[in-house]
């Protein structure tokens, strides 16, 4: 593996850190506090090439490796986590999926318009019973003469009330587990489909937009499958696989974050006579930060150059995000600690890292899931 960057990867770095900084940083806490994202501000993400990095120049892309989608959503990460959950849902989520998946028809049809930002993409997976269960998800798809109708509902789909197309998990049987699913594009104004805010206040990732989708006989013709009927759940996994890349590197944002910002504040603050980065214990928990993000920062690097090298990645990408969030977590932690009572506002942006940070160690299977999947790769099922 490469320890340097080539000169592409320093180039989308440099854009993305100075898209999140500029554009993004003086909106972020007004964000989190009124809990919604600016329209314009995603239009100017689709305009500087953020939303479209790596897919192919052909469909409006940059046509970025993975390490440089890894470097954009870490410095997202730096500043928002609820913009880089936008762009991690319709850039990972829905259009690679697209780009895997889909026709030459649908591809030409909407990964321009997603690359642009001229419509925003939404994944909806998970619903009341279905979770880290992905398989037991009870939305039904019944076939008709045209095409399919939907019957089910959605929870935490984001981008879900903004959504102008969804990338939709539905099974034409239950009882047929992984064998039934199917996956759908279906447009925002299809007929059938209701869409409403989640109920109550996040505790985190404020600014996103989280919705429940109802479909009630949402009509979708034959040609909104992506892939053929009954390969939608491995259309789910090779998302969240994608997904999960985007998480784990937004989370080394956040921890990059934390450090950066005890190490700025250990050494302006002053008690006892000098500055609190003087005091060992202060000194430890620096250091321990330090060594958690140095260690993140090569766990999420290396899983994006394995897929840069076409290799199969999926438990180096569980570990990365694994390791990534809850090293993270440790860092936001010890961040509002090392900042007292300023860290217990949302006055220093620590409070904010807190809250967010224990959403990622959710969305794209939670910790626990990312442990058994890691798990399982190393000794199999047994009687698999």
């Amino acid at each position: 593996m490469e320890f340097s960057l080539s000169e592409q990867q320093r180039t989308v770095q440099d854009l993305a850190r100075q898209f999140a900084q500029q554009q993004v940083a003086p909106l972020a806490r007004r964000m989190d506090e009124e809990g919604r994202m600016p329209r314009e501000l995603i239009q100017r993400m689709g305009e500087t090439g953020l939303l479209g990095g790596p897919l192919p120049q052909e469909f409006g892309g940059s046509a970025w490796d993975h390490v440089s989608l890894a470097l954009a959503y870490e410095e997202l990460g730096r500043v928002d986590s609820s913009v880089r959950g936008l762009m991690t849902v319709h850039t990972s989520l829905v259009a690679q999926s697209l780009l895997h998946w889909g026709t030459e028809e649908q591809k030409r049809g909407y990964l321009p318009r997603l690359a642009r930002g001229e419509i925003i993409g939404c994944y909806a997976l998970t619903e009341p019973n279905a979770g880290s269960d992905a398989a037991g998800l009870e939305t039904l798809a019944r076939e008709e003469s045209d095409g399919y109708a939907l019957h089910g509902e959605k929870i935490w789909t984001t981008n879900g009330m903004i959504a102008d197309l969804a990338l939709v998990f539905a099974t034409r049987d239950p009882s047929a587990r992984h064998g039934g699913i199917c996956a759908f594009l279906v447009e925002g104004g299809s007929p059938g489909l209701t869409r409403e805010r989640m109920p109550g206040k996040e505790l985190g990732h404020r600014a996103a937009d989280h919705a429940r989708l109802r479909f009630d006989g949402c009509r979708v013709p034959a040609s909104s499958l992506l892939g053929a009927p009954g390969e939608g759940f491995r259309v789910a996994l090779s998302a969240l696989d994608h997904g999960r890349l985007g998480v784990a590197a937004g989370a080394l944002g956040v921890a990059q974050a934390c450090l950066e910002a005890c190490v700025e504040f250990a050494s302006s603050r002053r008690q006892f006579g000098k500055r609190i980065g003087d005091f060992q214990m202060i000194q430890a928990s620096l250091a321990d930060m330090a060594a958690d993000v140095e260690a993140a920062r090569l766990l999420v690097y290396r899983a994006a150059w394995l897929k840069d090298q076409g290799q199969q990645a999926t438990r180096e990408t569980s570990i990365a995000k694994l390791f990534a969030t809850e090293a993270a977590a440790r860092a936001a932690n010890e961040a509002v600690l090392i900042h007292g009572g300023r860290g217990y506002s949302n006055e220093y942006p620590v409070e904010r890292y807190y809250r967010d940070i224990k959403g990622l160690q959710i969305y794209e299977g939670t910790s626990h899931i990312q442990r058994i999947v890691i798990a399982r790769d190393l000794i199999g099922r047994e009687g698999g």
